[in-house]
């Protein structure tokens, strides 16, 4: 028995491996193909490894387009659009997971049931109302639609249920609030959740390619996504390792965010589950 077990240990571990080495590998690649010359971009197999580093790739990506300002756009948005989903959600789970009040499920549901709404369908509705507020080609355009997240409220409700309600109930003879008891005890002890919804937020709106594309036109208000096409647009002459470049810096900020925030974010998304 104990021998099975160790076999379906092994085999498990095995199949797993093999999965995390097949997501690595693409960027691997890409990592290896930034630094390839532009004439041995296409090379076969046997050719993996550049013949040389050519580092030159990545002064190129940076200087030929406004890489910089591309970053700091990103950053700004990604920051506030995450900043701004956590508070709305944190305050919309803990009112759906510890008020009591009429209708609260069928509200919840309905808030819900946005999910299912392709975001295609609300796009020219949105975008109508930016060009009426005259927010186009602002960081508000980018920012103001997406304050608020049915999923980052449903990921927290869940966790904060499983916060014991004996904590609340012993805060509130002391005579504390709702504003007390969720800053002082049921925000400190979701941080697991905090941190997984923030990555999550901060990866959605980093990554944001269609709705940034509609709304923005100057090249000084680009986020990185939209930014790596122009720089596209530039090497038209089948110069992929400068572009290979450029997406590695694009995705070296979440990669760097996600190893210093798995064990919170792993844990976050195991307990959500636990309490329904």
């Amino acid at each position: 028995m104990k021998l099975r077990k160790t076999l379906g240990d092994l085999f498990a571990y095995l199949i797993l491996g093999g999965l995390g080495i097949s997501m690595l590998v693409p960027f691997g690649w890409m990592i290896l193909a930034s630094l390839r010359d532009k004439t041995e971009f296409f090379r076969p197999v046997e050719g993996l490894f550049p013949s040389g580093v050519h580092w030159e790739n990545y002064l190129q990506a940076w200087t030929t387009v406004p890489f910089a300002a591309f970053f700091r756009n990103s950053i700004v948005v990604a920051v506030a659009v995450t900043a701004a989903q956590l508070f709305t959600s944190c305050l919309a789970a803990y009112a759906f997971a510890r008020l009591r009040f009429r209708g609260r499920d069928a509200l919840f549901i309905a808030y819900l049931s946005t999910m299912m709404v392709p975001a295609q369908v609300t796009m020219i509705p949105l975008f109508v109302m930016m060009v009426k507020l005259r927010w186009i080609d602002s960081h508000s355009a980018l920012i103001v639609p997406f304050v608020a997240s049915a999923y980052g409220c449903f990921l927290l409700r869940q966790f904060f249920l499983t916060i014991p309600q004996e904590l609340e109930d012993a805060a509130s003879i002391d005579g504390a609030g709702h504003w007390s008891i969720l800053g002082r005890i049921v925000l400190p002890l979701s941080k697991p959740a905090l941190t997984a919804f923030g990555l999550i937020a901060f990866l959605g709106s980093w990554n944001s390619f269609i709705w940034p594309l509609i709304v923005i036109n100057r090249p000084a208000m680009k986020t990185l996504p939209i930014g790596l096409q122009s720089l596209q647009g530039f090497y038209g002459d089948g110069n992929w390792a400068v572009l290979m470049a450029g997406a590695v810096m694009a995705a070296l900020p979440m990669i760097i965010a996600f190893l210093f925030a798995q064990k919170h974010f792993i844990e976050g998304i195991t307990l959500t589950g636990l309490k329904g």
